[in-house]
């Protein structure tokens, strides 16, 4: 095991004593203003409450504008295709994946502790617990 030298353990300590010898005034200098004063400042409350105010609705405002016929024909159409319409929406773009049905017979038997006759019966449950989709255009033929 490597042995650490005196001589780098006094170099340590005095290290460690210096990051320790300064005050929190100059770490941290306080300023004029108090809390309250900052918070003002930034978000327009205070002595130009009101003009501040004024230019946030007029934002507000500028960005609840309707849209107009040029806004409307400049937006893209990328997601036309996916988009649901009265047109559209009879038809499936993510068709089910079929799921046979298992029919199995359960024969007649004692069930309980009182071992009470069950006669026999069959059901039907699906092949695959969860229904599964298939994505647009990956399934063509009809079923």
């Amino acid at each position: 095991m490597r042995r650490i030298s005196t001589s780098a353990m006094i170099i340590g300590c005095i290290a460690l004593l210096a990051g320790c010898a300064t005050t929190k005034d100059k770490v941290l200098p306080h300023g004029d203003a108090s809390t309250l004063d900052i918070w003002n400042q930034q978000t327009g409350g205070g002595a130009n409450a009101a003009q501040a105010t004024r230019q946030l609705m007029d934002a507000r405002q500028a960005l609840r504008r309707p849209l107009t016929a040029e806004d409307e024909a400049a937006a893209p159409d990328d997601n036309a295709s996916y988009t649901r319409t009265a047109e559209n929406e009879i038809h499936q773009l993510f068709h089910r994946l079929p799921n046979p049905d298992m029919v199995m017979y359960v024969f007649p038997h004692l069930a309980g502790t009182h071992q009470t006759p069950v006669p026999g019966y069959s059901t039907v449950f699906p092949f695959y617990e969860r229904v599964q989709y298939a994505m647009p255009g990956e399934r063509t033929e009809s079923y």
